[in-house]
């Protein structure tokens, strides 16, 4: 039973609206963030063992088959850092990289997290028809960062001088 009782029309209108505030939030937040907030690859961002560098996303969710379906948000700001293919093979271009993929990672978890407010004003049928929402919206995009991440951590410290 929802907190507030609204009929099914502005449930939905409020949902739509809901949703296009949260992502905006979740992205103009991230985005104004200082860079330093995302230079180490610690705590959320640490690319985890069991990921196998990217290939454990590769062989069971075949990210490669897919990926060109997700849009790049950076289109979004301004001064946004295109996501969708490398431009350049430098190591301080490939840097800025891996960082911004943690930017857009954090991103997608802060736009799931509102998915519980949902639940204030949808019947709990739609509160849960939200929270698929956010998830399968989202955890393809953190799982795409993370892919493309790992990859690049790798190749970027290979190129590190002394190994």
């Amino acid at each position: 039973m929802p907190l507030v009782e609204l009929p099914l029309y502005w449930v939905v209108i409020l949902d739509i609206l809901a949703w296009g505030v949260f992502h905006m939030a979740a992205s103009a937040g991230c985005y104004y963030m200082p860079a330093r907030w995302f230079s180490e690859p610690a705590g959320l961002y640490r690319i985890r063992n069991w990921e196998r560098g990217g290939h454990f996303w590769q062989k069971y969710l075949r990210v490669k088959s897919w990926k060109h379906l997700v849009p790049d948000g950076a289109a979004m700001f301004q001064n946004g850092f295109a996501k969708k293919q490398l431009q350049q093979q430098d190591a301080g271009y490939l840097g800025v990289f891996v960082l911004e993929s943690r930017r857009a990672e954090l991103t997608h978890w802060f736009t799931i997290l509102p998915c519980v407010l949902f639940f204030l004003w949808n019947p709990l049928w739609a509160a849960w028809l939200n929270v698929f929402y956010a998830l399968t919206l989202n955890i393809p995009i953190i799982i795409l960062q993370r892919t493309n991440r790992a990859r690049l951590e790798r190749v970027t410290a290979r190129r590190k001088p002394g190994r």
